[in-house]
Parts: structure tokens; sequence; C-alpha cells
């Protein structure tokens, strides 16, 4: 499914598809050949609205191949003009009919023609991004259903509280990854509708009394929405918000990550990182097992919202047009967005669910866990307070004298007169007590299911 929606007819030599990867839609070819694509389309929707001859837009059609703009000649040229568009049209003149050279760029201004070009980054990023997502939700349905009844104990603030499953614990992965694929189509809709040819100071002079029609073909011809009216230059919020939407997701695969490290932690032994059969924990200790895609989705967790302060940082400028300095941000945190999300892939696919030991933890507080269970059994049966204050006593007993739940409520004598043993056996079977733990993540799955369908 992954592929870069513009230009691939000129771009099938530089990139196939199986190899469509964010760091390319970055690369200096690729943005090369986005700018011809733009000043094509302005082209085009000046000829369609009668400002240039139709014949010089289509021989600017006509030469808009990577083939006319080798990044050697550009180097050579910017040495020259000290002018990063300049020299890139110098250069493409060269192969374009002089009297049609004549109406290439014509009325533009540079920061628009670099802003629309971004902007086709970026809808390039997110298209492969949630690509990426996508591949990580599949893996996150199947690690989800194969542990609906992997039962475990559900912990709050590092202690056992309740029994829970694993599947009910990734389940919320699996949503909080469907949200940000959501989140990032909302981002989108946004970066749609930035495409942008505004003139110098964001008010169309230049460009004639057609700008705004203009301005909406082009996009239109550039496979983007209806642009929005305002002049964003200076303000670039929009991308603030696709930078700090990359930062929220690097904070939900780095809960994850953290989630994963305390899991393996050589007490816990609940899950592990498949790395191979022939891999190495420690040069000096063989025992360890260290894990390390969790160790760099916490990395990544900490790297990506760096630099998406920095992108806010730029939405504050002078007066109508100063900005884009964050440029080289956006590129850096879209890369290594696809690099966390790269990592996170084998690391979901091959995990390693020790369902042994998951089951043999819930019984490392001897019952303790089910205490509440049995709490509400005999509010019913002498009140809820009365039931409460009982069973502090009898949680107390059990850990002082190190017996297990059943043990300390037998020597209790009102536990005695209000439960049978074999209630009480029925009561401390922690299998019997997840709550909707099961039916909940049924819920999230065939929500997702349906959405992946659609």
């Amino acid at each position: 499914m992954k592929k870069i929606l513009l230009t691939l007819i000129f771009l099938f030599p530089l990139i196939s598809n199986s190899e469509n990867k964010v760091s390319d839609v970055f690369k200096p070819s690729y943005k090369n050949q986005l700018f011809m694509d733009v000043e094509v389309a302005l082209a085009e929707a000046q000829s369609d609205l009668g400002i240039i001859p139709s014949w010089a837009a289509k021989e600017i059609s006509s030469k808009a191949n990577i083939k006319y703009l080798s990044q050697k000649d550009i180097d050579a040229e910017h040495k020259l003009v000290r002018h990063t568009l300049v020299a890139r049209l110098n250069v493409w003149k060269r192969s374009i009919d002089k009297d049609a050279s004549e109406y290439l760029h014509y009325g533009a201004t540079t920061v628009d023609i670099w802003d629309t070009v971004l902007v086709l980054q970026i809808k390039d990023s997110i298209d492969l991004l949630i690509d990426d997502l996508l591949e990580i939700e599949a893996y996150l349905l199947t690690l989800t259903k194969d542990n609906l009844y992997t039962y475990m104990p559900g912990r709050t603030l590092g202690q056992h509280a309740l029994p829970i499953t694993f599947g009910k614990k990734t389940s919320t992965w699996l949503a909080e990854n469907r949200r940000n694929i959501e989140r990032l189509e909302h981002v989108q809709s946004k970066i749609n509708k930035s495409g942008i040819l505004k003139g110098a100071v964001g008010s169309y002079l230049g460009l004639g009394q057609q700008a705004i029609e203009t301005e909406k073909l082009m996009m239109i011809k550039l496979g983007l929405d209806e642009p929005s009216k305002d002049d964003w230059h200076g303000i670039r919020d929009v991308f603030a918000e696709y930078a700090l939407t990359l930062a929220i997701i690097s904070k939900s695969f780095g809960r994850i990550g953290n989630e994963l490290t305390l899991l393996q932690m050589t007490e816990l032994g609940e899950t592990e990182e498949y790395l191979g059969s022939r891999s190495v924990g420690s040069s000096t200790m063989p025992q360890k097992k260290n894990p390390r895609g969790p160790g760099d989705l916490l990395e990544y967790s900490r790297i990506i919202p760096r630099l998406s302060e920095i992108v806010l940082d730029d939405m504050i400028n002078s007066f109508e047009r100063d900005g884009e300095k964050s440029d080289d941000e956006l590129k850096e945190i879209s890369i290594v967005t696809e690099k966390m999300l790269d990592r996170s892939k084998p690391l979901l696919k091959e995990l390693k669910v020790n369902k042994k030991k998951m089951r043999e933890n819930l019984d490392l507080t001897n019952g303790l866990i089910l205490s509440q269970r049995l709490t509400f059994y005999l509010a019913d049966k002498i009140g809820k307070d009365t039931a409460n204050n009982l069973m502090h006593d009898v949680a107390k007993l059990a850990y002082e004298n190190k017996l297990s739940l059943k043990e300390a409520a037998l020597q209790n004598k009102t536990v005695k007169q209000n439960i049978s043993i074999d209630t009480l056996e029925e009561i401390l079977n922690p299998e019997t007590y997840i709550g909707l733990a099961v039916e909940q993540t049924n819920l999230i799955v065939r929500e997702i299911e349906t959405k992946r369908a659609n």
C-alpha cells in the first residue's frame, strides 16, 4: 500500500514502491522533483485562466523531469547566485525553450513555492506514517486476541491491585494506536489545505486579479484541497500541530517501551523481546537478556518531543512573512518518527509472552490480590464498612505472619461464620475475577477491525 502519491511517473527510477520511506520524501532528488511539479501546477493553472500562453505551460510541463535538474548543476549554480530557488530555476531553464522560460515562476515568490513543497513532503510523510501505524495495528490485534485469557496481575503504583488479562493490557495500546492514526488523519486534513500562493506579503500582489482562483486551481492540480484563505506563512501553526502530534505518538510508544522494560525485569519475567537465538545480552554477564527495542522506544520518546518544541517555537515570527526556520526540524522529526515505528514493528510482532509466568505472578500475594472480592462478598452479610474494616485486619494478619488470604480469613471468627470453605475456595480463584476484561477487549478489537475494513 505504501506509495508516495505525487510524481511517481518521474520517480520510478529513483524510488521503488518497496523502498518508499519518509527519508526518501526528503531526499534532494525528490524535493527537486516536487519543486518542478509545483512550478508546473502554477503554469498550468495560469494557462487555464489565460494568464500565460498554453504553449508555454506545455513546454514547461514537458521538461518537468528530474533529468533536467541535477543536484550537481544546482550546487554549482548556487555558488554563483546564492539563492536556493533561483539556482534551480536557472539550471532548469537551460532545458526549456527560451520563450517559454519567460513564463516560468510567473508572478510567484520563493517562499510560496518552498512552503508548498514542504506541504507536499509532509503530506507524503503522513501517508507513510499512517501505513506504518496500520501495520503496527495488525500486530497489536494479533497480540491482543492471542492473550484474551492470559491471566496476570493488574498493577497500580507498582503494586498488585486486581487480576486482569494481558489482552486487556495490550488493548489499551491498540486503542491508543488507533487514536494516533486518527490524529494524523486530522492533521492531514489541515495540511491538505496548506498549499500557498499569496505573494511576498501574503496579499496576492504580483499575481494579478485572478490570483485567488490561480492558487485554488494550482493546489487542485497538485492533489491538495482548496487552500486556506488566510496567509499562514509567518504563523506555521499547522506544522506545529503536525510536530506535536508526532510528539504524542512518540509518548505512546515510549509508554509501551517502558512497560515492556518493566515486564521483562528478572523479578517479573512476563514478556521477552525476541532478539534471535544467537543474541548476547551482556559481554560479561551471560545470564542477562537485556531489552533493546523497549529502550530505543524510550529514547525516541525523548528526542521527538524536543524537536517538536523547536517547530512550535517557529510559530512566533515578526510581521507578515518571517518564518520557515524549522524546516530542518520538520524533516528530522518526520524521519525519526518513522525510525521509531520501524523499531517497534519487530518488537510487537515477535514479542514473547510468558503466560505461565504471568499466571504464577498472579499468586505472589498468596491470594491477597482477591481481598476486594472477599470484602464485597462479606459486605452483603455484615455491611460494607464493617466488612472493609474486617478485611484490613485480615490482610494485616496475612502480611505480618506470612499467611495466605485463605489461612488468615479462616482465623477470623466473623469470616468463618459467614462463608463456607467451598465458597471461599471459589472466591479465591483469580481467573474468575477479571471483571469485564474479556468483553471490554473484544469490543475494542471489533471496533478497530470495523474501522480497518472501511
